[in-house]
């Protein structure tokens, strides 16, 4: 394989690596600030793509940015059902057995599956380009400008949500009832309000995850738990807990998919990464699993102090 073939190979995996790592993202936070998987986040990836594909007739085709335009549209929309979704499936469950809300997001993602299969129809769906145009050529290397656009895209909505997080007052009062809720509530924080903003950022990280995705590789009703499944494997890799490792181990995801799918094929890949997950016994391969939530931002008391100024 030339040399040519190896750097389109990985830039292919990059794009897809860093849409990936929206939805791992977006299942570290939900992690960390509810003590729980939402096991329906793969499926409102899925309704994010949908999303898009639902609203592109508002923005039309004149544009040359339709996806662009696009974003800020469905992560709105993604974040107040995110919201919504915190109220329906967590809130009045969570007190109970930790298998209560694995049961009530399971089902919230079933009903998404369905409703997505009643309005769209099961045949795969192709979402709005985030730009127009087709490719750039550089040499002999020709790199889609969509690729191009989902990677920079993904890069300002992980670093924008890491800024968030670590430096807003909003993000540290995040962070400090994800770490320490009763010292939280103590100090006047609102528990139910900061975790209801945790599930509405997760999964508008995951609508735009969706509307990224739904343009070159296709959305479909079913895709949700595949979805899940790769942000399962990602934050394992990563190290449990982790928000760093949950977007390189994305990356890796991505990257792995497209050598093996170029050398062999896609179904080949999947059956690997599925593989993989039955032999990861002990999570974080590339970091040990955070002992304590959100251990790759500041330790609770530091967090805390910074709150109380």
């Amino acid at each position: 394989m030339s040399a040519i073939a190896l750097t389109q190979i990985l830039l292919n995996g990059l794009a897809l690596g860093a849409a990936y790592a929206l939805i791992a993202l977006g299942f570290v936070i939900v992690l960390n600030a509810a003590g729980a998987v939402n096991f329906a986040q793969g499926e409102l990836v899925m309704a994010g793509g949908f999303a898009a594909i639902a609203l592109a007739p508002l923005i039309g085709e004149a544009t040359a940015l339709p996806g662009l335009f696009l974003l800020p549209l469905v992560m709105a929309l993604m974040g107040l059902i995110g919201a919504g979704f915190a109220w329906i499936a967590y809130f009045p469950v969570h007190k109970r057995h930790q298998v209560a809300v694995f049961v009530s997001t399971i089902a919230a993602g079933l009903v998404l599956q369905h409703l997505a299969n009643a309005l769209f129809g099961a045949a795969p769906r192709a979402g709005p380009p985030l730009i127009a145009g087709d490719s750039l050529t550089i040499g002999a290397l020709s790199i889609s400008l969509q690729q191009i656009a989902v990677m920079i895209c993904a890069a300002v909505l992980i670093s924008g949500t890491g800024l968030f997080l670590g430096r807003t007052q909003t993000g540290r009062h995040m962070r400090a009832v994800a770490q320490d809720p009763e010292m939280a509530a103590a100090i006047g924080i609102r528990s139910k309000r900061m975790i209801t903003l945790s599930f509405a950022l997760a999964i508008a990280l995951a609508g735009a995850a969706g509307l990224l995705l739904s343009n070159q590789f296709f959305v479909s009703p079913n895709d949700g738990g595949l979805f899940m499944l790769k942000a399962y494997i990602a934050v394992t890799i990563g190290g449990w807990g982790r928000l760093d490792g949950a977007v390189i181990g994305a990356l890796l995801i991505g990257i792995f998919e497209t050598l093996v799918a170029a050398f062999a094929s896609y179904l080949v890949a999947e059956a690997l990464l599925y593989a993989l997950l039955l032999i990861m016994r002990t999570p974080g391969w590339l970091w040990a699993s955070a002992p304590e939530r959100w251990r790759s931002m500041p330790c609770s008391s530091q967090v805390i102090t910074r709150c109380m100024c």
